[in-house]
């Protein structure tokens, strides 16, 4: 919401200065977001005098001018303009000077071989109205040299706020007004409701016609002004619209968009000579079109209310005007709508359509039901006095309704909730002037919120009025008391694991991505979502219409986006949710990787010490494994299987598990038709982690990190080389000799796999190293000999192998 200070001061009365209202803005909820002064992009702009006007030698419709810039010499400048001539006193844009309306910086040119050492400019070119058949003439007693924004009055400050939804109230300059006299910076002048007597009955009447759905408009306020001349607004009506970014068109409209950001009520004019038969407020039939003001065209249907003639479609009830009716300079019979819309229909409308204009943004949030009708007689006063004309009278559709909500409000509930000592005669002068109406007396009153203040419903909203008003810096500030004990875990196990899985990956050379929560249909469909469940009722686009069921196709995205700018050797992660299904169980915390190139744990490109190798399998399963061990899973009791999901390469991915079912991990080489259907160049490797699946730790988690288990004694190794059949896996034979003995075997390692000479057909060698730490004493050869005979019987058990000779 934007608005001048010379425009809050039509409504305030006030000597505070600007920081002060600034300042009090923010302090009462109304947070001022900037303030800006159009005079800062005119600066360099100055009245110049034209001293001569020639005929440029080349061209008929240019001139060649001397220019008095107040500074020195003439200078010459090629102008275009008709109303260029000797004596004419202009504004001048020297070179180096920015444009504003054409965004360009002037620089010395040549036009048609004459040089031009600026630019007499139009007010279109500076923004200051949409006017451009010739370039600002001013009085002859304009100060030449002089800046034109500070001669013009236009170094003003505008002020932005941040309007919170629940605020309609503010959106116009007069409830901003109000809040600000509330607040004790000035005086509230009171609004004129006159009303302005029609001298003939309206010819056209409204209708509501809903039938038996509900009604999508509550009331409607119509009334014709006939005879009036339409043109270009005044100069302060137009400085006002254009200094919060909007164009002036003619006063008609000019009155309409005025009034929205004044008085916060949206309004609409028909030419009534367009407008054939009553008016219909109804629902669109499918198959209806309707070309909006705003130049493009809409498609309806009965979701969406309109206003018809007997033409058709005339406009979008509450959010856009119609091409046909709309208000030219030839307009001279005038149609004003003022009318009560479905906060909710709106909002609806217009996210189906697409439409975001000034009108919806005000009626989706509630305007005031009580000022529809003075509404429209302000705004027929201010036609009158723009255009002149004569008025109907009035006619109503509908009727207003009835939001009176009376509160019961103990003045006890301050102290209460606030922890502020407010007197309840502050307490009453404060809800007065914000206009709420007070009867009874005693410790507890009945309250009525103004009919402008929808978002009034309880004593809580109450206290939080008279706080805001009276100022947040009387709350006072009470420390928490100390406990004397040490605090308790706050964060949650799955809060725990998420931050300790992020720092592993990041402290792998990962850099961390958010990617959206919305995928195409057919990437979901891919890696196992799809169903309809999960589709979005109202997406984005249609890139963006599931919700994932993994988090791989978004970094999968986002490496080859990288790849095509030049950076193909990048580690990707997130901790993010998917998407089972519909239901709160179906929501799964997933931590995902994905290298792409050469981006390898030691550092990717090229090297001077040989040639950078592709990222493979055994980086993901690094990279899944080091996470997991981060967040606490037992690494060194997981199994490891080939069972990966389709979306992987099989035989270059695997499955960590805990037992044989509980899949914490995947990992492995993105299967090439995977990325060939999701449009990406490999190779790619990529690990899930489910951080959902571990199961939660045992016990209390403490602090401590236990006592640190080291022996004193040397390690003994062992190899051992096995022949099996080939399609043993390696990890059957590795966890078959782990469990020959348990107390004292550390570590079993896989070295080498060997197929061909000296091995029988259809098996292989599998050569282990297996590490013996003895804990209380030295292992005697006998010792090792007895560990050594089980391990070669339960690798036989295990899987028919036998010890290579």
């Amino acid at each position: 919401m934007k608005f001048t200070l010379s425009w809050l001061k039509e409504h305030l009365e006030t000597d505070a200065s600007l920081e002060e209202i600034v300042e009090r803005l923010t302090l009462i909820g109304l947070e001022v977001e900037e303030v800006t002064n159009r005079a800062d992009r005119l600066k360099p702009f100055r009245i110049a005098k034209v001293l001569e006007a020639e005929q440029h030698p080349n061209a008929d419709r240019l001139r060649v001018l001397k220019v008095d810039t107040g500074e020195g010499d003439p200078v010459q400048v090629v102008c275009g303009a008709p109303n260029a001539r000797a004596g004419l006193v202009g504004v001048l844009g020297k070179p180096g000077d920015y444009v504003p309306g054409l965004d360009v910086t002037l620089s010395v040119g040549k036009i048609r071989d004459v040089e031009s050492f600026g630019m007499m400019c139009s007010e279109r070119e500076l923004e200051l109205s949409n006017e451009h058949d010739g370039i600002i003439d001013l009085p002859a007693d304009a100060p030449v040299g002089m800046a034109y924004a500070e001669w013009a009055g236009l170094d003003e400050p505008v002020i932005e706020i941040g309007l919170t939804p629940n605020r309609p109230d503010c959106t116009g300059v007069y409830g901003i007004a109000r809040d600000l006299a509330a607040a004790g910076l000035g005086k509230l002048k009171e609004r004129s409701n006159e009303q302005v007597r029609g001298s003939f009955p309206c010819p056209v009447d409204v209708t509501l016609d809903f039938g038996d759905t509900k009604p999508m408009c509550k009331a409607f306020g119509l009334r014709l002004v006939k005879g009036v001349k339409n043109g270009p607004s005044p100069k302060w009506l137009q400085d006002r619209l254009t200094a919060i970014g909007l164009r002036p068109i003619n006063a008609l409209v000019d009155m309409t968009n005025y009034i929205t950001f004044d008085q916060g009520r949206p309004l609409h004019v028909f030419d009534a000579d367009k407008v054939h038969g009553n008016l219909v407020v109804r629902r669109g039939k499918q198959g209806e079109k309707i070309d909006g003001l705003n130049g493009k065209s809409y498609e309806l249907d009965d979701t969406i209310c309109v206003i018809s003639d007997d033409n058709g479609v005339e406009s979008l009830g509450g959010i856009l005007g119609g091409e046909p009716s709309g208000c030219t300079e030839e307009t001279v019979n005038v149609l004003i709508e003022s009318a009560l819309w479905d906060e909710d229909d709106i909002a609806a409308t217009g996210r189906k359509l697409g439409v975001n204009t000034d009108a919806r943004y005000r009626f989706e949030r509630g305007v005031d039901p009580n000022y529809m009708m003075p509404g429209l007689e302000y705004a027929t006063r201010m036609v009158m006095d723009l255009c002149g004309g004569e008025p109907s009278e009035t006619v109503q559709a509908g009727s207003v309704p009835d939001t009176s909500n009376i509160i019961d409000f103990p003045y006890s509930e301050i102290r209460r909730l606030s922890g502020v000592d407010v007197l309840p005669a502050e307490a009453n002068v404060t809800l007065k002037s914000l206009g709420f109406w007070i009867s009874g007396a005693g410790d507890t009153v009945k309250v009525a919120a103004p009919s402008w203040r929808p978002d009034i419903e309880g004593k809580a909203d109450l206290v939080e009025e008279v706080v805001r008003i009276i100022g947040l810096e009387r709350v006072p500030f009470t420390p928490l008391p100390r406990t004397g004990t040490v605090g308790q875990k706050v964060l949650t196990t799955g809060q725990i694991r998420r931050n300790k899985a992020r720092r592993a990956l990041a402290a792998r050379g990962f850099n961390e991505a958010v990617t959206w929560s919305f995928i195409a249909k057919d990437h979901a469909e891919l890696f196992g979502g799809g169903s309809a469940a999960l589709a979005l009722a109202n997406p984005i686009s249609s890139e963006m219409s599931d919700m994932r069921p993994s988090l791989l196709p978004g970094l999968l995205l986002a490496a080859q986006r990288n790849a095509d700018r030049g950076y193909g050797n990048v580690a990707l992660f997130e901790v993010g949710q998917v998407f089972e299904n519909d239901t709160p169980e179906g929501q799964k915390m997933v931590a995902t990787g994905v290298r792409r190139g050469s981006a390898k744990l030691q550092g990717s490109g090229r090297h001077w010490s040989g040639v950078s190798q592709a990222v493979d399998v055994f980086d993901a399963k690094a990279d899944a494994e080091a996470a997991l061990a981060a967040i606490g899973a037992p690494v060194d009791k997981l199994m490891v299987s080939a069972d990966a999901p389709a979306t992987f390469h099989p035989g270059r991915s695997g499955c960590l598990k805990l037992g044989p079912k509980n899949v914490l991990a995947v990992f492995g080489e993105v299967h090439p038709r995977t990325l060939q259907l999701l449009d990406i160049e490999g190779p790619l490797v990529a690990f899930e982690i489910f951080l959902d699946a571990l199961p939660e730790p045992k016990g209390k988690g403490g602090r401590s990190k236990g006592a640190l288990n080291v022996s004193g004694l040397m390690p003994v190794q062992r190899d051992f080389a096995f022949l099996v059949g080939k399609d043993i896996s390696a990890e059957a034979l590795l966890k078959a000799a782990r469990g020959a003995e348990k107390t004292l075997i550390s570590d079993v390692t896989l070295f080498d796999i060997y197929e061909g000479q000296g091995v029988p057909e259809g098996q292989k060698s599998v050569a282990i190293d297996v590490t013996l730490q003895p804990r209380q004493k030295t292992l005697t050869d006998e010792e090792i000999d007895a560990v050594a005979k089980k391990i070669i019987a339960n690798v036989e058990k295990a899987t028919g192998g036998t010890l290579r000779g």
